[in-house]
């Protein structure tokens, strides 16, 4: 980590918190979508096995974009960004510290979801509970460092928010997919999930680098 990426990164984690607004509000609306789905379907036996795999997933996905509307919120106000753009340090530094904080959110309220997950649903993990703390984390990168870069990318929009779901999520369907089958199979102990498993680690490794690469140009374009 150079000085500028550990600044920034420390700033973010420090008025978040102070303020606790994305770990509330993605917090509410994920646990509001785990508890609906619970109401809507039966969540017991192999069913709930098939169909939680898809609720996690999505709940993230959703609750992930209340954040990530936030990502650059703060930087929009007091001309903050403009400051940033003077700063002798690359902007992919100030990507990767967003980047970061965004991924230690919703991974946190991944935790705070997982027991009330589990006791919704009656799950019991039929393959291998390890390969969950490889799955999760892949597909949440996955979702934050694209949420993240399009975030910045459509901030000089009146309708940000809608544009942002409009351009990430079909982006972040192929990512999905192979986090949903993961999360399927080793719920259900059908399959391996060896090969989801590759496919978001190459995901990550393309769209990652992509990011860093081209933002730059985001950042400095008036």
């Amino acid at each position: 980590m150079t000085r500028a990426l550990f600044t920034h990164l420390a700033k973010d984690l420090r008025i978040e918190w102070r303020t606790l607004d994305a770990m509330i509000s993605m917090i509410f609306f994920s646990g509001l979508v785990v508890v609906l789905f619970s109401i809507a379907f039966d969540p017991r036996g192999a069913f709930s096995q098939q169909i939680a795999g898809g609720v996690l997933c999505v709940a993230t996905m959703f609750a992930s974009v209340t954040a990530l509307n936030q990502a650059w919120a703060r930087e929009i106000r007091h001309q903050v960004m403009d400051a940033q753009r003077m700063v002798p340090s690359a902007g992919a530094e100030l990507y990767l510290a967003k980047t970061i904080a965004n991924f230690l959110f919703v991974s946190i309220v991944q935790i705070v979801l997982a027991p009330f997950f589990f006791v919704f649903y009656n799950l019991h993990i039929a393959g291998d509970a390890w390969q969950l703390a490889l799955v999760l984390p892949l597909g949440t990168w996955a979702l934050v460092v694209n949420g993240v870069f399009f975030a910045a990318l459509s901030i000089g929009s009146r309708n940000r928010e809608f544009l942002l779901s409009l351009i990430l999520f079909p982006i972040f369907i192929p990512a999905l997919l192979a986090m949903v089958q993961a999360v399927t199979s080793i719920l259900t102990g059908d399959g391996d999930p060896a090969l989801w498993i590759k496919m978001l680690l190459g995901y990550d490794i393309i769209f990652t680098t992509a990011s860093l690469l081209l933002f730059d140009v985001v950042f400095h374009a008036e």
